[in-house]
């Protein structure tokens, strides 16, 4: 006969089994998705010819045998080479990263960064056949690249919809993580809409699903075992999987892919504004009821947004009716429509809300800002702790002003606790055009005490937008 206590430790572990059948219940089944997907992922590796190192670099090189790959070649590529002499011998370099078949005929997707700079790429199959790629396109804004490899009848994937994605999904990644093909990894969406530091132009997935070095290129699968992303970036410090990877929409990459195939460039909307997020000193100095929106920092000549008539200190709430919760929103938005496109925006200037209508241009290749500082002075209140001068003739038109005042001095006061710098040029003080130094003491004798003030300032060519407070 049962004891009470054996009873009851019977009962516990009937429960603990149980929850543990409904948990097992729950949990995604991936073999057969994977089964279906994987000979279409294909292993990527480049050749690079490189010159032949000096002897006198060559003797003191140290001995690289035995280091991991990746770590051999960042050092291999740390070290001076000779120029190349007419019939010198070459090197071989070589990387490794994933793809994945997009067409019967042979397409295949994958990252820019896994074929930059290669001389000769090959694609490896699942069945360890390899195939010389020709490059179609490559595009580094959004790290896409499309490769093409002569064959019929190829094992391709099914493309989904990254936009239906949603956060909290459970997601498979298959590629070649350190060389080690067809590794399979779970996890979930961690978010959307994602902006990484110089990455304009995609709104990356975050997942949690473990991404190494050679997952590269390599798809993303919903639980439908579709394509909605193409790994591409991870978070470390460590070199390796820290809980914190990046995709890129499958959405988005597929529009580079056509746009690569049937044009062989990409071509991308651009409004000509250098943005900014708005905090929330920002939106109280701006009269918004919270923070959300981008702030217009600068606006470039003859840009579309000139044009259009957008004007600095303009925050941006939605673009034809779509929100701008972060500064972000806006280049996804905007790099996303053709170049012609008519929108509408939303914004909020001098505390009134107000549309304005314009017409798209088209992203320029590159771009840059002037900068520049120099003489003739008038001291400013003591107030702010700072003195400015008048912007010269050469000043204005070196960095494209009308009016501005350059500091030529920081005391001790909330100039120098916000981070002012001699050669900082000044152009708007508390949502007011500063046009002269006489023009910059009238409105900084007449700022508010404990309320947030915003300051435009340019630095080196690049403007933006900070606040302070003063307490006295």
């Amino acid at each position: 006969m049962f004891s009470l206590k054996s009873s009851m430790s019977y009962l516990l572990a009937l429960l603990v089994l149980g929850q543990a059948a409904v948990v097992r219940a729950e949990l995604p089944e991936f073999t057969g998705l994977v089964e279906e997907a994987s000979p279409a992922v294909v292993n990527i590796s480049t050749r690079q010819n490189l010159p032949t190192r000096d002897a006198s670099v060559q003797g003191q090189m140290p001995d690289l045998e035995g280091l991991p790959p990746m770590l051999r070649e960042f050092f291999e590529r740390s070290i001076p080479q000779a120029p190349r002499g007419p019939g010198g011998r070459q090197r071989e370099a070589q990387s490794l990263g994933s793809g994945f078949i997009i067409s019967a005929d042979g397409y295949v997707l994958t990252n820019n960064h896994v074929i930059a700079d290669a001389d000769e790429i090959i694609v490896r199959l699942s069945d360890r056949s390899e195939l010389q790629a020709k490059l179609i396109g490559a595009d580094p804004r959004t790290d896409v690249a499309l490769l093409k490899v002569e064959g019929k009848g190829l094992p391709t994937v099914k493309l989904g919809k990254s936009e239906s994605l949603k956060v909290g999904a459970w997601v498979l990644a298959i590629g070649s993580p350190f060389g080690f093909d067809h590794s399979v990894t779970a996890g979930i969406v961690s978010a959307k809409g994602r902006s990484l530091p110089n990455e304009n132009y995609v709104p990356f997935i975050q997942t949690d699903v473990a991404i190494n070095p050679g997952n590269s290129g390599g798809p993303l699968f919903n639980l439908d075992g579709e394509v909605v992303g193409i790994n591409s970036q991870i978070f470390t410090r460590s070199g390796g999987f820290m809980g914190l990877s990046f995709a890129i929409p499958i959405d988005v990459a597929m529009d580079v892919a056509n746009q690569l195939k049937s044009e062989g460039k990409v071509s991308r909307g651009w409004l000509g504004v250098v943005i900014q997020e708005v905090n929330k000193d920002l939106a109280e100095s701006f009269g918004l009821e919270r923070p959300a929106g981008a702030l217009v920092a600068q606006v470039l000549e003859e840009g579309p947004a000139a044009k259009g008539g957008l004007q600095v200190g303009d925050v941006i709430l939605s673009m034809n009716g779509l929100p701008i919760v972060m500064s972000a929103d806006l280049p996804h938005l905007v790099g996303g429509l053709k170049p012609g496109s008519k929108i509408k925006l939303d914004v909020v200037r001098e505390g009134a809300r107000q549309t304005l209508e314009l017409t798209i241009g088209a992203l320029p290749e590159e771009g840059a800002v002037a900068a520049g500082a120099s003489p003739e002075s008038e001291r400013s209140s003591n107030r702010l702790g700072v003195s400015v001068a008048d912007l010269s003739a050469e000043q204005k038109k070196s960095l494209d002003l009308r009016g501005g005042v350059v500091i030529k001095e920081v005391q001790d006061g909330p100039a120098a606790l916000i981070g002012l710098r001699p050669g900082d040029v000044i152009t708007h003080l508390s949502n007011r055009a500063i046009d002269s130094a006489k023009t910059f003491t009238e409105v900084a004798q007449g700022l508010p005490k404990d309320r947030s003030v915003s300051m435009r300032v340019l630095r080196q060519g690049r403007a933006s937008f900070i606040t302070f407070k003063l307490s006295e």
